[in-house]
């Protein structure tokens, strides 16, 4: 979801509707529609033309922009995406909650998620 969501705000602050640039694109808007509610993945040529309509680097769309290991200020070794870099910050502040997902992640979220459906 969060390609898709990167790619609706490229989209909407360059002013553009789902069918101008499913137009570029050579694409439906549903195909865009698609693309941006994670229900279709575009083929690797129009994930180029994509970025490129867009203007964007692959790696911000992917969600691999910021570093998360680096050494004397050279970052090196994995990435991850900003919004999951701020998930695990909030979560750190909720400690119980921080722990008991470090003990057991699946039952932890598991939890979470059938609370949330009431």
């Amino acid at each position: 979801m969060l390609i898709g969501k990167r790619i609706k705000e490229a989209r909407l602050a360059k002013g553009m509707s789902q069918q101008a640039l499913g137009d570029l694109l050579n694409v439906s808007k549903v195909s865009v529609c698609g693309y941006e509610t994670g229900t279709r993945t575009p083929t690797l040529e129009t994930f180029l033309d994509l970025i490129e309509v867009l203007d964007l680097e692959p790696s911000y769309v992917l969600g691999i922009e910021t570093s998360v290991v680096s050494e004397e200020g050279e970052p090196y070794g994995a990435k991850m995406a900003k919004e999951d870099f701020e998930i695990l910050n909030e979560l750190k502040n909720h400690r119980s909650l921080y722990n008991q997902l470090c003990e057991n992640p699946k039952r932890t979220v598991d939890i979470i998620a059938k609370k949330m459906e009431k």
